[in-house]
């Protein structure tokens, strides 16, 4: 049972840590210090959700069915796209970095962008369910894998959460903005690009 705690723990650390777009909003939302707890507890549920889904059978369905991932793809696609120009733009001109600021989103607001970025992105399925979900299928005790996965989960978005907000107070110069936006905004083009292209 440990040992298949333990590897569900670090497959998913492996996995969860690489940069990508779930984990750059999670950055963005912490510098903010806006909502950033509620965005790191959805984005481990999800997560908790999607490998035990793929633990338990979603993984063998789901490669029997690619429509699905299709249309995850070009929605993911769509809204990553509209994501980074909006983080583009604000990188780009000084102002609407101003009227970001003064204009706080609903936790509601948030949530339901961390929910897109998530569950609107083919890598998150292909990462929890498909590769980590169907490992864990095969391990001798499947529910201590998905568990330890989970909080590999739990351990990685609440540091980076905790962490990225404790170091706001330092970072918060406009240009430490400037490049956060520059760099989430270059995140959201390179996945968007990948989902194009079918990688």
């Amino acid at each position: 049972m440990w040992q298949s705690y333990l590897n569900g723990l670090l497959i998913a650390a492996g996995l969860i840590m690489a940069l990508g777009a779930q984990n750059a909003f999670v950055l963005a939302q912490s510098m903010r210090r806006e909502h950033h707890l509620s965005v790191a507890a959805l984005c481990v549920a999800c997560d908790a959700l999607l490998v035990s889904a793929g633990v338990f059978g979603l993984a063998s369905l789901l490669a029997q069915n690619p429509l699905l991932l299709g249309i995850a793809r070009w929605g993911g696609t769509l809204f990553l796209l509209v994501y980074g120009g909006r983080a583009l733009l604000r990188a780009l001109r000084p102002q609407a970095l101003i009227a970001e600021a003064s204009q706080p989103r609903s936790r509601q607001t948030v949530l339901l962008a961390a929910l897109a970025v998530t569950l609107l992105n083919p890598h998150v399925y292909l990462d929890t369910v498909l590769l980590i979900g169907s490992l864990g299928a095969q391990q001798a005790a499947p529910g201590a894998y998905a568990m330890g996965a989970a909080s590999a989960s739990l351990l990685w978005f609440f540091t980076l959460a905790l962490g990225a907000a404790w170091l706001a107070p330092w970072l918060a110069k406009p240009l430490t903005w400037r490049l956060v936006d520059l760099t989430v905004a270059l995140m959201m083009f390179a996945v968007a690009g990948q989902l194009m292209l079918g990688r």
